[in-house]
């Protein structure tokens, strides 16, 4: 057990974590040949595409230090906020962490939310100085930021760069020398903690695990703690490029097991696996559940794939178990699921994976945070959906979610910031200078408000340089509108919105516009409003199409003309009753989008 190790690599998005495993991999001679490219843990084409990871990875290597055979575990992270319940999962795995910064870009972020994810699971930090090789480095005073924010000494901190190979073999002798062995008894009852799951059509259910205390060989007898289901292991091995099977995973390792496992629901991330003849006295801690931030709800367009969306989601769900979902039904939309998402970009994620990997069409509804409603009688209930809203005569008052934001900035662009920041109803807590010339601002802002556009308008008015790290901080009372969208009188619940009083005319109106656009003429008139109640605070037109229908009287009498055009207005009328308006996918999307 002493020659084990086991660590993961966290940082800010861009700081070159998968670049550094990719050269951990080849210098440890794990990945050789025709499958050394780069990205090599990142094994799913939107992962190529984005350059973005999306799922953590485990991979075993061995390394010989000084003379002796060394197994390290190393488990990849993505570096973005709406992922950063894999980096917590990952972390529960380890006993060390490489906490990689840029040398160019310095402490952003995330790199402190990560670290103080790893600080609380009392990991080993390793920090390491990455992209020493650009001209804009400045190893210097990125390093000073470094001391001050860990309190290592200044000869701690390794200088690397993942595109070179410089300082490569220091960070494997400083994994050895620094990171402990994993603590555990072999003789003890198993227990084994649960991180990740696969689903794989030929073998079932494929879960990766970490063997805390005691060992797990080919053929047990298995149970899962929480679900307190029995399996045979039908196999059992290491993750190394691909699954490697062994007869025996021992105490301190990082393994795979596979049982015949078909339904999804029976495998928990964050479950125990222990024997079925000597069982282990409890399931181990430290497992959080996820809290999604961000609920939209997913349709099949048509309506018979309701159940194969399901499946989908949940096979998705064994991959990603940051996604939750639960059925309910829209006028407009038909069946379809509610989903929980941990931000805008995991749910663009998810919506590509479904149509990659399962071949799903989904129509992707507006999307909202969860209030707290009260009504007049005293009671509470949590809506999703601005169609679940009671009476608006029975509500006492809402309440909406805030977040606690702290963006990381260059004090250049802290005006156009602050303004973001107020626009969107952000209240400023503190602000508090790092190291020169950048600066933290802390801000308590409405989760509704930064749900859709806020991280993409940040981005751009600091040109990149601020970054953005936020958690569920309360609840707060506040003056909400439910904003609906009518077409021909009738409304679309599915764009319809929760939105605060004060914004809500312009959002109405803005809505009508890009609605305008995207909706295609049809043959008759269609009227498009905005209602907050039974007000109509917006409205827009859409033209009908017309034919010319005097185009074949040529002089004559007037009232031959008359004729047509009465005729005419006859048809327009009865195919105005009958008539349906079709709305485009776009739309749904546009909203997000209304800048």
């Amino acid at each position: 057990m002493n020659k084990i190790r086991n660590f993961c690599i966290i940082a800010h998005i861009d700081h070159g974590k998968s670049t550094l495993a990719d050269r951990l991999l080849e210098y440890t001679k794990t990945v050789e040949g025709k499958d050394l490219q780069a990205q090599v843990l990142d094994n799913m084409d939107l992962e190529r595409e984005r350059g973005i990871t999306i799922k953590s990875h485990a991979i075993q290597m061995e390394y010989v230090y000084k003379n002796e055979k060394y197994i390290l575990n190393l488990i990849d992270t993505p570096g973005h906020v709406d992922f950063s319940y894999e980096v917590s999962r990952s972390i529960a795995a380890c006993e060390g962490a490489l906490l990689i910064v840029d040398a160019a870009q310095g402490i952003q972020a995330q790199t402190i939310s990560n670290l103080y994810m790893a600080i609380e699971h009392d990991l080993e930090i390793i920090p390491i100085l990455n992209k020493i090789d650009l001209p804009s480095a400045m190893p210097e005073e990125v390093e000073d930021q470094i001391v001050e924010l860990l309190g290592v000494k200044r000869e701690d901190i390794i200088r690397a760069s993942g595109k070179t190979g410089q300082g490569v073999y220091d960070i494997l002798d400083a994994v050895i020398e620094r990171i402990p062995a994993p603590k555990g008894d072999p003789e003890a009852p198993l227990q084994a903690l649960i991180f990740d799951s696969v689903f794989n059509s030929f073998r079932g259910i494929i879960a990766y695990f970490k063997v805390v205390n005691g060992s797990i060989k080919k053929g047990d007898l298995v149970k899962f703690f929480n679900t307190g289901k029995e399996y045979d292991a039908d196999e059992v091995g290491v993750l190394k490029l691909d699954m490697s099977p062994r007869d025996v995973v021992t105490c301190g390792d990082v393994g795979y097991i596979i049982s015949g496992i078909k339904t999804s629901k029976e495998v928990k991330v964050g479950d125990t696996i222990t024997h079925v003849k000597n069982p282990c006295k409890k399931a181990i801690e430290g497992f959080e559940e996820v809290k999604p931030m961000v609920f939209a709800g997913v349709y099949p367009i048509e309506s018979e794939d309701f159940e194969d969306l399901r499946a989908s989601l949940e096979k998705l769900q064994l991959n990603d178990a940051s996604l939750t979902f639960q059925p309910e039904s829209s006028v407009a939309l038909g069946f379809g699921f509610r989903c929980g998402f941990l931000g805008l970009l995991h749910m663009e994620i998810i919506q590509e994976r479904l149509d990659r990997e399962f071949n799903m069409d989904v129509i992707t509804t507006v999307p909202n945070v969860s209030y707290i409603v009260h009504d007049k009688k005293g009671n509470t209930k949590e809506v999703h959906n601005p169609a679940g809203l009671p009476d608006p005569t029975q509500i006492d008052y809402i309440e909406e979610p805030y977040i606690r934001a702290s963006v990381i900035t260059n004090t250049t662009y802290i005006g156009p910031i602050m303004t973001l920041c107020l626009g969107k109803r952000g209240i400023l807590i503190k602000q508090d200078y790092i190291s020169g010339d950048r600066v933290e601002i802390i801000y308590d802002i409405p989760l509704g408000e930064i749900v859709i556009d806020f991280y993409d308008k940040l981005k751009s008015i600091s040109k990149g340089y601020a970054s953005f790290d936020y958690h569920m901080h309360d609840y707060r009372e506040s003056k909400l509108a439910k904003l609906d969208i009518l077409l021909n009188g009738e409304s679309v619940d599915a764009l319809s919105t929760l939105t605060h009083v004060d914004n809500a005319v312009t959002f109405g109106r803005r809505m009508c516009e890009k609605l305008k656009e995207l909706i295609p003429r049809q043959q008759f008139d269609i009227a498009i409003q905005a209602a907050i109640g039974a007000k109509i605070v917006a409205r827009e037109t859409i033209k009908a199409v017309r034919k010319d229908v005097t185009a074949k009287c040529y002089g004559g009498d007037i009232s031959r003309k008359r004729k047509l055009l009465e005729k005419q207005k006859e048809g327009k009328k009865r195919m105005k009753q009958v008539g349906n308006v079709e709305v485009p996918q776009k739309a749904f999307l546009a909203v997000l989008k209304l800048d």
